[in-house]
């Protein structure tokens, strides 16, 4: 990605967008590594929750998740779709871009989309149960485990 982000910048100069691939497991089931891209835009006006944007954490890790939070000093507080954890304490300064469209499986669809915009919804009133719930199957299963020995 370090090596993307002079093109991602002279893109965004010159008022264009820019395609990138999807690495990683943070954000799925929407985004699937090697099957779909996003693609970004500068950020022009202010980010909001819901909202997915590429930012560089302090140790210079490249990450695409969404808010989840607009905190009152102007930070973001982040999380991705398959994470329960979130990252506090992001600021405008590190944000490089915002997602505007995103091919999934060969469909290109906005952000603005209404099927989307009813995904992000519905994961951003889940968020604060995902970490039980993601607890509650990992006991499950190793349940199933000892009934099947």
């Amino acid at each position: 990605m370090q090596e993307l982000l002079p093109f991602i910048e002279e893109a965004f100069k010159n008022n264009k967008t820019f395609t990138i691939p999807i690495t990683g497991t943070s954000m799925l089931p929407l985004l699937v590594q090697g099957r779909d891209t996003v693609t970004l835009k500068k950020c022009e006006e202010p980010l909001k929750k819901g909202d997915l944007p590429l930012y560089r954490r302090n140790d210079g890790t490249f990450v695409l998740h969404r808010i989840v939070e607009v905190n009152s000093d102007g930070s973001f507080t982040m999380c991705g779709d398959n994470q329960f954890l979130k990252e506090r304490g992001i600021t405008s300064s590190q944000i490089i871009g915002v997602v505007s469209e995103i091919t999934r499986d060969g469909k290109t669809f906005s952000v603005t989309d209404e099927k989307y915009q009813k995904y992000v919804k519905r994961g951003l009133s889940l968020i604060n149960v995902r970490y039980p719930y993601k607890r509650l199957r990992y006991a499950a299963s190793k349940i199933k485990l000892r009934i099947k020995k």
